[in-house]
């Protein structure tokens, strides 16, 4: 399942008009821009990892921390 959610990421981000995964990607990066722009972030990989989380919940509809 995590194999097809970061193939589903990296064809997302290498077409950003691709319809499939467009909403998803949206989503994250506007959620992830203001998490990031809030202060709130201690260290980079923070943001990594929420970006990536926040996608997979926004594609999947399942919260990615009950794995």
């Amino acid at each position: 399942m995590e194999e097809d959610i970061s193939k589903k990421l990296v064809l997302a981000i290498k077409d950003p008009n691709n319809p499939d995964s467009r909403e998803s990607l949206a989503k994250a990066m506007e959620l992830t821009k203001a998490f990031a722009s809030s202060g709130s972030t201690t260290h980079y990989s923070t943001v990594t990892k929420l970006f990536y989380d926040l996608f997979e919940m926004f594609e999947t509809g399942r919260d990615p921390r009950a794995k």
